[in-house]
Parts: C-alpha cells; sequence; structure tokens
C-alpha cells in the first residue's frame, strides 16, 4: 500500500514538474495560462476630493465607479474583474506619494484620474518612471501635451488651447474680439497661468486690446475688489481663466454686482454651472460636454447614472467614466494588461465611442483625446426645468471640419516622447 502511494505522489510530482516545464517553454495555451490567472485587474483612481476641485472630483469618483461596475458586470476583462483604488490627490506632493504607493506597493496595472495640472504632471513623473500607463481626465494645460508630455501619459481632458479656441469662435462670431479692450481673471496656478497664456495668444491674434489680468488664489472666495476694478476701467468684454468654485462664486458675484459689461470665460464645468444657480450664471463659456448632448450613446449614459446615483453626471465624471471604458477595451483588444501593448492600441488611430456625435480618436505624437466641444449660455426660457437655466450649442466645430481645427498643432505645442 505504502509503496502504491508513493507511486501516485512521485506520478503527481512529475505532472506538476512536466506542467512547470511546458509553461516556462511556452507550451501552454495562453488562453489556459490566461484562465489561470483570476486575480483583479487593478486601476488606481487619484483625483481631488476636498479643496476648491472637490466637488468635480466627487463626480470623477462617480463616473469611475459606474463604469468599473459596468465592466464587471459584462464580464470583466480577460475573465479578470477590475478593482478601483479611490484616493483624494489633494496636491501635487501627495499626489506623487500616492502613485507611488500605488505602483509600488498595490501594483496597479494602469493609473486614471486627476483635475490639477500641477498634480497631473507629479502622477505622470511617477507614471513614466514606473512604466505605467496615466489616463488623465481633468488637466487641461497644454504644457503637459507639449514639453511635459510623456509616453505613458494620455488626455482624456481637453486642452486649454481647445477650450480657447471653442469659446474663441463665439466671440469671432459676436463681434466681441477685433478691437475690443479685455480684462482677464487668472487663478494663480499651473493650469491658470497657461490657459491665459493661450487666452492672450488667441485675443492678440485677433485683435483684441489687452487691458490687464489678476491672479486670484484658488482659495478665494470673494471678489469684491476684481469686480470694483472693473467698473473702473470698464472694459468692453471680461474673460475668466478661474477655475472650480472659483468659477462659480466670481459668476454668482459678477451678476450681484450688476456688472452691464459681456462676461466670457475659457473654462467652465457643470459644478460650476449648477453652483451658480439660475440667477447667478452669464456669459459664453466652452466646456467639453453636458447632460443636454442629444448624441443616443449620451442619452444612455445620462440615464444610467441617474438610475445608479440618483443625480445628473457633469462633464468630470464622462472624462473618468470613459477613462475606464477605454483602458478595458485597450486590455481586452490586446489581451494584456501591459503597458506597451497598451500603448500601442491607444496610438493605433482606433476610433471610441465618447458620447457625442462623432467617434473620438487619441493623437499618436502628444496622446490628446480629439472630440466635438460646446458653447453653454444662459437659457432664456423661463420654464426651464431646475438643472437647465443653461443651452448647450450644437457641437463644435461644425460637422463638415476637421477636429483638428480645436488643438494646437505639431509646430504649435511640440511633444517630443522620451
Amino acid at each position: 500500500m505504502t509503496t502504491k502511494k508513493s507511486a501516485v505522489s512521485a506520478s503527481r510530482r512529475r505532472l506538476l514538474l512536466q506542467g512547470s516545464a511546458a509553461m516556462a517553454a511556452g507550451l501552454v495555451s495562453p488562453a489556459l495560462v490566461r484562465a489561470q490567472d483570476s486575480s483583479p485587474i487593478r486601476i488606481g483612481h487619484l483625483t481631488p476630493r476636498t479643496g476648491f476641485l472637490g466637488p468635480m472630483g466627487e463626480y470623477a469618483v462617480l463616473g469611475a465607479t459606474l463604469a468599473v461596475e459596468e465592466v464587471n458586470a459584462a464580464g470583466g476583462v480577460m475573465g479578470r474583474k477590475f478593482e478601483l483604488l479611490t484616493e483624494d490627490s489633494v496636491n501635487p506632493q501627495t499626489a506623487s506619494t500616492k502613485a507611488q504607493r500605488m505602483v509600488e506597493r498595490d501594483k496597479v496595472n494602469a493609473i486614471v484620474g486627476e483635475i490639477s495640472s500641477a498634480s497631473g504632471l507629479a502622477i505622470s513623473q511617477v507614471a513614466t518612471r514606473a512604466k505605467t500607463v496615466f489616463l488623465q481626465t481633468g488637466c487641461n494645460s497644454d504644457e503637459l501635451r507639449g514639453k511635459n508630455c510623456s509616453r505613458y501619459m494620455f488626455h482624456l481632458e481637453a486642452c486649454n488651447t481647445m477650450y480657447v479656441r471653442t469659446v474663441g469662435q463665439a466671440l469671432l462670431r459676436d463681434g466681441m474680439v477685433k478691437g475690443k479692450k479685455w480684462m482677464a481673471f487668472t487663478a494663480d496656478y499651473a493650469f491658470g497661468h497657461d490657459l491665459f497664456k493661450q487666452t492672450k495668444k488667441f485675443m492678440d491674434e485677433h485683435g483684441g486690446v489687452f487691458i490687464s489680468n489678476d491672479n486670484l488664489p484658488t482659495d478665494a472666495t470673494e471678489f469684491s475688489a476684481s469686480l470694483l476694478k472693473i467698473r473702473q476701467q470698464k472694459p468692453d468684454i471680461v474673460i475668466s481663466n478661474l477655475a472650480g468654485n472659483q468659477t462659480t462664486n466670481f459668476t454668482k458675484q459678477y451678476n450681484e454686482f450688476n456688472i452691464d459689461i459681456p462676461f466670457a470665460g475659457a473654462d467652465m464645468n457643470m459644478t460650476s454651472i449648477w453652483g451658480a444657480g439660475k440667477s447667478g450664471f452669464s456669459g459664453i463659456w466652452p466646456i467639453i460636454w453636458t447632460h443636454q448632448v442629444q448624441a443616443a450613446s449620451a442619452k444612455d449614459f445620462v440615464a444610467k447614472f441617474q438610475k445608479r446615483w440618483n443625480k445628473l453626471p457633469e462633464n468630470q465624471a464622462v472624462n473618468d467614466y470613459l477613462a475606464i471604458k477605454i483602458l478595458a477595451e485597450a486590455m481586452e483588444k490586446t489581451k494584456s494588461v501591459d503597458s506597451e501593448k497598451v500603448i500601442a492600441y491607444l496610438e493605433s488611430d482606433v476610433k471610441f465611442d465618447v458620447l457625442r456625435d462623432r467617434p473620438g480618436y487619441f493623437r499618436p505624437w502628444d496622446h490628446q483625446l480629439m472630440y466635438e466641444m460646446y458653447i453653454v449660455t444662459p437659457n432664456t426660457d423661463k420654464d426651464a426645468g431646475k438643472f437647465d437655466f443653461m443651452t448647450t450649442s450644437k457641437p463644435v466645430p461644425d460637422a463638415g471640419d476637421s477636429l483638428e481645427t480645436l488643438a494646437p498643432t505639431q509646430q504649435e505645442n511640440m511633444c517630443k516622447f522620451a
């Protein structure tokens, strides 16, 4: 009996050794190897959940969470579930530390998220060193696509030039640029500085007459001094390069001061519009997406988001939702979580449903996701619903024009991947 058991044990050991040898030699079916790996695919999600960008960050979490739930409900990727590890990025230093921990300790397969351009750069530097794909969803700075670009970073958020050229089309149409005196108010951090740079470039190129620009602290909530300055200088148009809660409060106070001077901005989010309220929202603004977009996939997304979270989706929720969906598609199509294979897929001119009329695509040379944008203005309909006191324009650019007309060219914003 003992001899028989020993023989069986020896036979099992030989089978295990043979199996290991076969795997090492590449003789085992790749499908079998994948089937044996049922561990979750870990996705690090960093976004500000406190501070002046916190309201947008909360929507980012909802969008990413919904996407992960949908991916897992459909069977996951290669039979493996997505696991979302969400952290408050807080500031650039904290974002860098948390990104480092995600790649070293948590062994994430990719990172998505962020809204602050300064924090986005910090995360990108960590991701690049670790050779981990980073799909950023809210950082606007052109420099992240230019001198600070990275082969491992992809941009679902529009860059500042895209925002400026979108609202610029409306201002040119309305005769609000050439020969017009303009003054600006700018968020005093990387995003705001870059946005003012792109705004001034556009206005200078089209004959605007610059008066002044004031950099305002990101934690500022009271703007009476700035509004009094507007009355004193009497420009033809005021342009906002503010961000987050700054935009909400400045817009509300602009109306409270009853300033009868055209008001526009180079960046807007639905959290700021809803925060300003019907009586506080005014001006002409560019935006990447709203719940009023009429594309079939957009309507479907709005319905799913409302069912899951009992609220309308905001544009930041869209970007983080799309980041997860695009990442899942890339991994499923390549049958791999390997960063190099994912990058090659995203650079291959593949088209994605981006919840708009036209599909989107990543430019291979700077990794900017190209898509339609929109203009939002106050709704003059007194019977408009609680969340519809703004109207969304038709897509920009027009259907017959290339999406590339919005973004900087390689000559304008050179990116050289290391």
